[in-house]
């Protein structure tokens, strides 16, 4: 008889959950407002009552936004999007709860693993995976298992140095990845040159519409995302990378990422493959269910 898993994956802006089993099916799938901003204990009472309205299932998988102790189910460190969410002791509190197992892991580990297990990385157990968006999140999978390293927060791929520390106004620019490759910094130079790109989507309009002003900001920006990806190669020797997050969500981009990042590393780690992740937004939801196929 197929388990029964009761998954949830909890963003700083929207909470999934669904049932799913071991073959990766979903069901009963929602969608509802996290409203991160009321804090922790808030978050996990509105958690609680959506999963109330489940009656049948074996064990809890939980995807969440955070750096996860996912040995003892409970948040490390979660920064100011979701305040007093540090040291929630979430699955203590769902296994008391419920009487049921309970499972936690980091939300970019989650979607690694829903990729590894259903997704773009079923023939690669060996890879890496980036999302981008608001930032730059990372995962290592090998073995078909999460390396964590030596606290847990191995992966902050963000956070990799890929620029000098320079100052703009006064301010110390960040020197990270994500200041310069995320979502965020493309839009973020985009709106000096139209204040009307407010997301990617409006941006990829622009870039349709063959608005010529946008196209320079378009491979400089692609150039930020091949740097980063060709330092994580020559590091890591993948088999492959899969990359994610909403604007990698098009065919197009990616192959133009793949294509300068090629450009860019060495002869002898030129087979890794730079895949599109496959799984959208049920890859978290896919993910933490895996947490109880091993």
């Amino acid at each position: 008889m197929s388990m029964k898993i009761l998954a949830a994956d909890i963003g700083g802006t929207n909470t999934k959950m669904a049932i799913c089993d071991e073959q990766g099916h979903i069901e009963q799938f929602k969608e509802y407002s996290t409203e991160a901003h009321l804090g922790g204990a808030h978050l996990m009472e509105r958690l609680i009552s959506q999963m109330d309205m489940y009656a049948d299932f074996d064990a809890i998988a939980i995807s969440t936004a955070g750096q996860v102790n996912s040995e003892e189910g409970y948040i490390s460190y979660a920064n100011e999007n979701i305040p007093n969410y540090t040291g929630m002791k979430i699955k203590e509190i769902l296994e008391e709860r419920f009487h049921k197992p309970a499972k936690v892991e980091n939300d970019v580990n989650a979607a690694a693993l829903g990729e590894a297990y259903f997704g773009a990385a079923q023939s690669y157990p060996d890879f890496l995976c980036l999302t981008f968006g608001t930032g730059i999140g990372g995962a290592i999978i090998i073995n078909r298992q999460v390396y964590r390293g030596a606290n847990g927060s191995a992966a902050e791929f963000g956070h990799m140095f890929t620029h000098s520390v320079s100052e703009m106004n006064g301010l110390v620019m960040k020197p990270y990845y994500e200041t310069y490759a995320s979502t965020t910094a493309l839009v973020r130079m985009a709106k000096q040159v139209d204040s009307e790109v407010v997301d990617g989507r409006v941006f990829f309009g622009k870039i349709e519409e063959m608005n010529d002003e946008f196209t320079p900001i378009l491979h400089s920006w692609i150039r930020e995302v091949a740097t980063g990806l060709a330092s994580l190669i020559h590091i890591f020797n993948p088999s492959a990378i899969i990359v994610g997050g909403g604007v990698m969500e098009r065919d197009d981009l990616v192959e133009l990422v793949d294509k300068q990042t090629k450009e860019w590393i060495m002869a002898s780690f030129a087979d890794v493959k730079i895949v599109k992740a496959a799984l959208g937004n049920k890859a978290g939801l896919l993910g933490a269910a895996s947490l109880f196929l091993r």
